[in-house]
């Protein structure tokens, strides 16, 4: 069940301090790359359909909340994580933001945006942005399943929807706000040995912690890095559950 839409708090933009490609890499659990049964969009049709029990990931536990109401003074979001199929397997669409942009300007981000009053839920919203942004037709886009609600250090907190787009869309980047449009193939990003985590050194020593992934030239990291893991962690569960099968 979709979240009630809130009425939305002033935002307030920040300026990043540091340059996240370059903060130390610590070290994590070690975890088994999804194998291709899991990754297709059959598999995740029905996982989104079944009761999966499974946990966020540990990492940001505390950053997650299935409600919007949990965290008011945050902007109410959603984003599109779009599935793609191609010859090889499943793709994630992404984008890269422009410049001239207020908030997370240059970041490689998901479809998406703040949630306006005349959405009916957080997965309108997400169809919505992903049309204004990239030009993809909701009629291309089929929503599957809602993931919880995660809440950023810039104070939004992003409703992810996954979604599978069909054949035939087109995309059109607005280019006010989107400088690129890319693809990263579903298996790496459903491999964790891609993944490192960071964390942020300050004159007062450690703080924040980020998740990042690059592919090719891209740099993925932040919020939309960890909404990518807290699927894995989804689809994980949903490997032993369906297929009875433990991960290696």
């Amino acid at each position: 069940m979709s979240s009630p839409i809130l009425s939305v708090p002033q935002r307030i933009y920040t300026q990043q301090s540091f340059d996240p490609e370059r903060q130390p890499v610590i070290s994590t659990e070690a975890l088994p790359a999804l194998g291709r049964d899991v990754i297709d969009i059959e598999f995740i049709r029905d996982a989104f359909k079944a009761d999966i029990q499974w946990q966020v990931e540990p990492v940001f536990k505390d950053a997650f909340v299935h409600d919007f109401s949990q965290s008011p003074q945050s902007v109410p979001s959603a984003v599109l994580l779009g599935l793609l199929q191609r010859p090889k397997g499943l793709s994630m669409l992404f984008t890269r933001r422009t410049m001239q942009l207020v908030a997370h300007a240059g970041q490689v981000c998901f479809p998406g945006g703040r949630i306006d009053i005349e959405d009916a839920s957080a997965q309108d919203a997400a169809v919505r942005e992903t049309y204004e942004e990239v030009g993809i037709a909701a009629e291309f886009i089929e929503p599957l399943g809602q993931q919880p609600i995660f809440l950023s250090s810039t104070r939004f907190a992003m409703c992810p929807i996954v979604g599978f787009i069909r054949d035939g869309h087109e995309i059109h980047p607005s280019p006010d706000e989107v400088e690129a449009v890319f693809e990263v193939p579903l298996s790496v990003l459903m491999d964790p040995n891609y993944f490192c985590l960071h964390q942020v050194q300050t004159p007062q020593g450690p703080g924040r912690m980020y998740f990042s992934v690059r592919w090719q030239k891209h740099f993925i990291w932040g919020a939309t890095a960890a909404l990518v893991r807290n699927l894995y962690r989804y689809l994980a569960a949903a490997q032993q559950q369906l297929l009875n099968r433990p991960l290696a």
